[in-house]
């Protein structure tokens, strides 16, 4: 008998629940953003005018460190398998590739949010409680909102380029790394910056901050826009990979 999607689901969320480097994962994501924002924030304290300037200098500091947590949660979420070769099991239980996939996604995008509510939720606070934050700076609620949604479109994207990819070593050497060095790398050449502006992750990031910076040719909503259309490029070629592998005969 065919597994129902409900079904799916909850192999799926009974899978994360009982490998602790899945669930490890984004515990270690919320302790560094949150950890990370609320030690420099202490340390700092209300002279570092750097806030005043752009208050998500300060609240999202700590995801420069604990966004690299959030990108291996989603090689996590299908590399696994990939690493261990029961993703032939999981196939064979789930017969329509589509069901399977489609539970992973909607498990990772479930956890990515909880995670990204968590995460800029406890930044805010702690920045609020260290250097105090003024509520009605224009943008703020909006950088609230884009920091909330980077989590999940970030599991998503590495979850569908590790589909893609079909291949757990190859994923984590690769879109670790990548996330937390080389875009800024590419950034920070000249020329290369005004390509690297569009990758997910700049913009997604960009999409957080209150203010805008020269050089960027979109505006904060865009950046968000741009993030969003790489999480469905990645997890719709994530889909076709599995369906490829699917006509390989696994």
């Amino acid at each position: 008998m065919t597994m129902s999607a409900a079904h799916a689901l909850r192999a799926e969320r009974i899978k994360f629940t009982t490998l602790p480097s899945q669930w490890a994962a984004p515990l270690v994501a919320l302790a560094l953003t949150v950890g990370v924002t609320a030690a420099v924030s202490a340390a700092s304290g209300p002279k570092d005018r750097t806030r005043v300037v752009d208050p998500a200098n300060g609240i999202y500091y700590g995801l420069l460190f604990g966004h690299v947590a959030v990108a291996c949660l989603g090689i996590l979420l299908i590399g696994q398998e990939f690493n261990t070769r029961m993703i032939s099991t999981s196939l064979i239980a789930v017969p329509r590739r589509g069901r399977l996939y489609g539970a992973k996604l909607t498990l990772g995008a479930g956890l990515g949010l909880l995670l990204g509510l968590a995460s800029t939720a406890g930044s805010f606070l702690a920045v609020d409680a260290t250097v105090g934050l003024d509520l009605s700076t224009p943008g703020l609620a909006r950088s609230f909102l884009a920091g909330v949604l980077y989590h999940p479109m970030l599991v998503l994207l590495c979850l569908g380029l590790t589909a893609m990819l079909g291949n757990f070593s190859a994923a984590l050497g690769l879109l670790a790394p990548m996330v937390f060095l080389g875009t800024t790398w590419l950034a920070a050449i000249p020329g290369v910056r005004e390509v690297g502006q569009f990758l997910p992750d700049r913009a997604g990031l960009y999409a957080m901050r209150t203010q805008t910076e020269p050089g960027i040719h979109y505006g904060h909503w865009t950046g968000l826009l741009i993030m969003a259309l790489w999480t469905a490029a990645a997890a719709y070629s994530g889909l076709r990979a599995i369906r490829r592998h699917q006509a390989s005969g696994d």
